[in-house]
């Protein structure tokens, strides 16, 4: 039965690999980093496992037995009077597999209703909501698959939708190696009611993949995960364009011509592929304790200001594990205008009891 059901992930993966993305999607919130230590390591991460239930969001196949009975809570203050949250609770069940049951939610603030006059009417609160179910199980010791089903439904003022989604993920640990890696489909799915009648919006869906690293005798893990790998073309305008000045009086031919051309090719090119990498570093002097850094290049080349680009793209966060207890603090500057604050607790419920002698 488990080779069956991985036999059919592993086909639903090659499949979508050969599909293409474009235009706008609806459901962005699915794409949001639900956790304060994913947050602080760049904003995505498929492929860290450190008995953190938070990460389930972002790839289903890392979800484990040892998460059985915890809960996440994460609450995130962000852009303007923006604010998402997410909350799972995750169960084992002996040969059959661990589930994880989940709310993922955004609320954009309230806005003004007024008609066409500008005579106020009133207010309203546009919000969205993700409703998820993550099944997982071992293929072997090592390497776990897993899937998370999503219902969406959203709504904005007198404009509803409802979504179907599906995430279908693999995990690969080696605790010996101090190795894991992750590849994962994202948001599979369909907008079952469109906002306006007959014109159906696609889905974020989207392949990633990563892989993280743990140093053995020094107190570091590094990831890097890889994302938007079906849309090459990720920005708007490369930082190496005309970076190379070309003097179109000058035949094709010369070797200055050659090699302007070739360099600025080679620039576009790095600067697409850096684009879709997310670095991750952490410092773990403990086990019960954390400090996450993250760079996101792309968010940095799209939203910093080329007077003043400080420390946008750029996140940081830290972490405490206790007996019950674990709690993280992430922050991710998007803008000079502002960044994001996320606070994350696990409870770990198992810790409650009293074992019985």
């Amino acid at each position: 039965m488990k080779r069956t059901i991985f036999t059919i992930l592993l086909g639903i993966i090659v499949l979508v690999s050969f599909a293409q993305s474009g235009g706008d999607n609806t459901y962005e919130f699915l794409n949001l980093p639900s956790g304060a230590r994913i947050a602080s390591m760049g904003g995505n991460n498929v492929s860290h496992y450190d008995n953190d239930l938070n990460f389930v969001l972002n790839n289903p196949g890392l979800l484990r037995s040892e998460m059985d009975n915890k809960i996440a809570i994460n609450y995130i203050n962000y852009l303007s009077d923006i604010n998402f949250g997410y909350l799972s609770y995750a169960r084992h069940f002996d040969k059959i597999g661990t589930f994880a049951a989940g709310m993922q939610y955004i609320n954009y603030g309230k806005f003004i209703h007024s008609d066409e006059t500008g005579e106020i009417l009133g207010d309203f609160v546009p919000s969205e909501y993700s409703f998820n179910i993550a099944y997982s199980d071992q293929i072997s010791p090592k390497l776990h698959y897993g899937v998370n089903l999503k219902t969406v439904y959203s709504s904005f003022f007198q404009y509803y939708s409802s979504g179907l989604a599906l995430d279908a993920g693999l995990s690969y640990i080696d605790t010996a190696r101090l190795l894991s890696a992750g590849l994962v489909v994202k948001n599979l799915g369909i907008q079952l009611k469109p906002y306006t009648p007959g014109f159906r919006e696609p889905l974020p869906f989207d392949v990633q993949m990563g892989i993280t690293k743990k140093l053995a005798h020094a107190p570091f893990r590094f990831s890097i995960t890889a994302q938007d790998l079906l849309n090459w073309n990720l920005t708007y305008t490369s930082v190496f364009d005309n970076t190379y000045e070309i003097n179109t009086a000058v035949a094709d031919s010369t070797f200055g011509q050659k090699l302007s051309k070739t360099m600025n090719k080679v620039g576009e090119f790095g600067d697409e592929l850096i684009s879709h990498v997310i670095v991750g570093v952490e410092i773990v002097p403990h086990d019960n304790f954390f400090i996450a850094l993250g760079y996101n290049y792309r968010r940095r080349s799209e939203l910093a200001l080329q007077t003043a680009p400080k420390l946008v793209g750029m996140s940081i966060g830290f972490g405490l594990k206790l007996a019950k207890f674990n709690i993280s603090y992430g922050y991710a500057s998007y803008h000079l205008a502002g960044g994001s604050n996320h606070i994350s607790v696990g409870v770990n419920l198992n810790a409650f009891y009293r074992r019985q002698v």
